[in-house]
């Protein structure tokens, strides 16, 4: 169910961009967005940052792209978020000392530290990877293609997701509390 919640905008903007133009697409998507952040409130009575971040930068620069009829804006909105992500996370850890991750997801996984600090590092890497991808795309392939782009991009998060649960499985502790080998 998650998972549909977290794909319906993309799905509503690729249909619009199909039937329409990228301009419709554009406003389909921030109000799909915003439709989508109004579930999650709902479901979980709060939103976590990337839902906040994702929302303020698909209304500002889906606004950018309309008013100033400049399909740009919202090719390179992925590669902001992606970009900002890869920051905060490095900043966190290098500068701050601190692992975000580890602050957002340690209350549901109990890993040893270097392996949230190798995580993070992990994340930063696939966040790097995405706004590259994306900012690749968006300026030297045609919209039609970047629009495409977004339906099957999904591959990446999705390899990722299983990867990353790959190598933390080794680290998770199984119900009597040792190390699973």
């Amino acid at each position: 169910m998650r998972f549909l919640i977290d794909f319906f905008p993309i799905g509503l903007f690729v249909a619009a961009y199909k039937l329409h133009d990228i301009y419709t697409a554009t406003a389909v998507l921030m109000v799909a967005t915003l439709v989508q952040t109004g579930i999650i409130y709902t479901i979980d009575r709060k939103l976590q940052t990337l839902h906040k971040v994702t929302l303020v930068l698909v209304i500002i620069f889906g606004a950018l792209t309309l008013f100033l009829q400049d399909e740009r804006f919202i090719k390179w909105k992925p590669t902001v978020l992606y970009a900002s992500m890869a920051i905060v996370l490095g900043a966190a850890l290098w500068v701050w000392k601190k692992n975000f991750l580890q602050i957002l997801l340690g209350s549901q996984l109990t890993l040893p530290d270097a392996v949230w600090a190798r995580l993070t590092v992990i994340w930063i890497g696939y966040f790097l990877f995405m706004a590259a991808i994306n900012a690749y795309v968006a300026a030297y392939f045609s919209t039609e293609f970047w629009v495409n782009f977004k339906l099957w991009g999904y591959a990446f998060p999705l390899i990722f997701i299983v990867g990353q649960g790959l190598y933390i499985s080794r680290y998770l502790k199984d119900e009597d509390g040792a190390e699973k080998s």
